[in-house]
């Protein structure tokens, strides 16, 4: 029964979309750190994916809307939590997908130590790319432009641990 209201809730938050990108789930951005239910009352621990980010209270509305209308939870708990980090790694293969349809190429599934990164064009799939601003339209990407088929598009910005 606790793991069958955990599956309930996770299921609905995957309706849950990043505010900015409406084609992703915070679950497949890899925000959702703990789902804990006890009772009548949820408790959901998200990671946000930049510090600062002017989303977060809007998605901390979206998630208890979106669990009220389960209308099994007396008691929901949303909590921004800062540990572990969120790295761009935790991005879901379902979710870099999703990026790449909107047009936002996904950040590397794991950086080098250099902290280099190479960013493919999300339209015709080049690798022949170039920064052309490392501060895009949201602290979380960048802005490029594809030498292959002259479009510019955003990346979103790796972020790692690795330090």
């Amino acid at each position: 029964m606790l793991q069958e209201k955990v599956n309930i809730v996770m299921e609905a938050l995957q309706h849950v979309k990043d505010p900015e990108i409406d084609s992703i789930s915070i679950i497949d951005l890899g925000m959702v750190e703990k789902v804990e239910v006890n009772g009548d009352a949820v408790s959901i621990e998200l990671l946000p994916t930049f510090m600062g980010c002017p989303a977060l209270d809007i998605i901390r509305q979206n998630v208890v809307e979106a669990i009220a209308e389960l209308k099994c939870f007396k008691e929901i708990h949303v909590q921004f939590i800062y540990y572990p980090p969120w790295t761009s790694d935790r991005v879901s293969d379902e979710g870099r997908l999703r990026l790449k349809e909107f047009g936002i190429a996904p950040p590397p599934k794991q950086m080098t130590e250099t902290g280099e990164w190479h960013v493919d064009c999300p339209y015709c799939g080049s690798t022949y790319t170039t920064i052309e601003n490392i501060f895009g339209p949201t602290s979380c990407r960048s802005i490029l432009y594809c030498k292959s088929c002259k479009n510019p598009f955003e990346a979103m910005k790796p972020v790692s641990t690795m330090m």
